[in-house]
């Protein structure tokens, strides 16, 4: 499940560290999983953590602590709107309801054709900017209308079909 050439990377990691903090590299061996497979499983959880001699829990710990590492499978595109206190006050759950109108899925969801996965954030940090959403975990969209969202929506489905 996890390659030798993953494994490799990990080592990478671990070796920036001093032998009795080598567990500092668990976001980093977290990233490099997702990266090659998509998604944090439990069998990649207990992998890393026999790397790093920490218990499973506390790799789990941090999978799930930050919205960035997927516990399962996502679609092309992850979009994470924020619905913190400061964007709810400036429309960020009138975004994620637009969004779920407009894919035809929930909040957590994947739609069918495996395009997109919409995720709610605790806070992406651009409270003046909102609502605000964050595409891939990378590209940080603010003062997102839901004219502004259809055009993001429809920009990434023709994207991908060319």
């Amino acid at each position: 499940m996890i390659s030798d050439s993953t494994r490799a990377r990990f080592a990478r990691e671990v070796a920036k560290y001093p032998a009795e903090q080598k567990q500092s590299a668990v976001m980093a061996c977290l990233a490099i999983v997702q990266q090659e497979l998509g998604h944090v499983s439990e069998d990649s959880e207990r992998v890393i953590a026999e790397v790093l001699g920490m218990p499973v829990i506390a790799v789990h710990e941090v999978t799930t602590f930050y919205n960035m590492y997927n516990q399962q499978a996502v679609g092309r595109f992850k979009l994470n709107v924020c619905t913190n206190l400061p964007c709810q006050l400036r429309d960020g759950n009138k975004a994620l309801k637009h969004l779920e109108q407009k894919l035809g899925i929930a909040m957590g969801e994947t739609t069918p054709d495996g395009l997109f996965t919409l995720q709610q954030s605790e806070c992406l940090g651009a409270c003046a900017d909102s609502p605000v959403m964050l595409v891939n975990d990378r590209a940080m969209c603010s003062f997102m209308s839901n004219e502004r969202l259809d055009q993001l929506i429809d920009g990434l489905r023709a994207a991908e079909v060319k």
